[in-house]
């Protein structure tokens, strides 16, 4: 792992990024049955089992011919017989002979072209071909190998397995393939005002919404094995739990008590726990007092702002690329997007918009801005689709300002 130099000062967004992926170590891999790997990703490459396809395939029901019969003139052709997908290939024993061919069929020897079937007509044990067909040589023939040759590369190590990839490997012959282990959190949540969800509740608290809202993310995106906790604003509670979790994780998430004030006391149990502190406090809005650092047994360890929109901003702006990074996957590609109408901010910060997505007419991706009341108005969240990252230095970005968009 390399060695990062510590960050006391205000960190930018980019340079905070930039460290914490040089610290994110590599999770381990496992052998995953092709029914469970859905969601996972590819830590091998993986080749082609045969040529693809294995075999001159037909593309479509009709009748396969010899074209130099066809060139001749013939358009009359007894039935050799009927051949099946899933067949071993038939022959014919003269030009003069054809065959009744399904889709996905061999390509019976002897033959080299297919007329649909909506161009012949069967006669008895004849198939007569209507004087109006068109037909070339290796028509409606998909050509051995033409796809991919036996040995050749399908899949790269780092891809993500979608339906696609599934059914690439199942193409491949592999019934089990190398992929990431899920990654294991512990997600932390501080604070003597919260009340979990289905608990009588007194009007001066409030619900624990923040720990949810990383479990669903995490899971979601990465199939991750989640241990939430609810810890009161206690140094020694929150120093004994941190460490318990610690050594039963990969990766600690922290929510709350991360700022200056008199209870924000995670930065300081960090500390005695022996966290390296990496950077504290990052030059944007919402979010600035985000800590990240890194434990003695090389374990990464986010503690974000407990604001609700500060903390989903945090978790998907660092923590799901680092977890990325972590499995092993290559990095997500950048989506961008107009803003459809101008906007102000007067902080001298890098500021995380949330927005609402449209497409315009010429199709492309419009962003209508949802700013929230405050970084505590989570309720605001569900009408949007996710952010926008606008940089630091201007006060005003005009309606049409590409900027980069983060989905929730």
């Amino acid at each position: 792992m390399k060695t990062t130099r510590l960050v006391q000062s205000m960190t930018e967004v980019a340079e905070a990024q930039a460290l914490i992926l040089e610290r994110m170590g590599r999770l381990s891999a496992r052998e995953t049955p092709l029914e469970d790997c859905a969601g996972a990703v590819l830590r091998e490459t993986v080749h082609a089992e045969r040529d693809q396809p294995p075999f001159d395939r037909v593309t479509m029901d009709g009748i396969a011919i010899d074209h130099g019969a066809w060139q001749a003139g013939r358009r009359r052709y007894r039935i050799a017989g009927t051949q099946a997908a899933g067949a071993p290939a038939m022959s014919v024993s003269s030009p003069a002979e054809c065959v009744e061919i399904m889709t996905g069929a061999m390509l019976p020897r002897g033959t080299d072209t297919v007329i649909p079937v909506e161009r012949v007509t069967i006669e008895g044990d004849e198939a007569v071909v209507q004087k109006s067909a068109a037909v070339s040589r290796r028509q409606f023939v998909h050509p051995q190998g033409s796809d991919r040759t036996a040995g050749s590369r399908v899949l790269s190590r780092g891809q993500r397995i979608g339906p696609a990839e599934v059914a690439i490997l199942a193409g491949a012959g592999r019934a089990r393939v190398r992929t990431a282990e899920p990654p294991r959190v512990a997600v932390v949540s501080t604070g003597d005002e919260l009340v979990e969800a289905g608990q009588p509740i007194q009007p001066y608290k409030i619900r624990s919404s923040n720990d949810r809202a990383i479990e669903a993310a995490l899971v979601r995106r990465f199939g991750a094995h989640v241990t939430r906790a609810s810890l009161k604003d206690d140094p020694v509670e929150i120093l004994e739990s941190i460490a318990r979790l610690h050594d039963g994780n990969d990766v600690v998430v922290l929510t709350g008590g991360v700022s200056m004030g008199k209870y924000d006391f995670v930065p300081g149990v960090l500390e005695r726990l022996g966290v390296e502190l990496v950077f504290h406090r990052i030059e944007q809005r919402p979010g600035r007092p985000m800590w990240f650092g890194v434990s003695q047994a090389s374990r990464p360890v986010f503690a974000l702002p407990g604001n609700p929109v500060s903390t989903l901003v945090c978790l998907i702006r660092y923590v799901v690329p680092a977890l990325w990074k972590a499995m092993g996957a290559d990095p997500e590609t950048e989506e961008w997007v107009r803003l459809a109408e101008d906007v102000k901010f007067q902080a001298d910060l890098a500021w995380f918009l949330p927005v609402k997505l449209r497409a315009d007419p010429s199709g492309a991706m419009q962003a209508d801005p949802r700013p929230t009341n405050t970084s505590g108005d989570y309720a605001a969240l569900g009408a949007t689709d996710g952010f926008i990252e606008l940089p630091r230095g201007a006060d005003v970005f005009p309606a049409g300002t590409p900027a980069r968009l983060f989905r929730w």
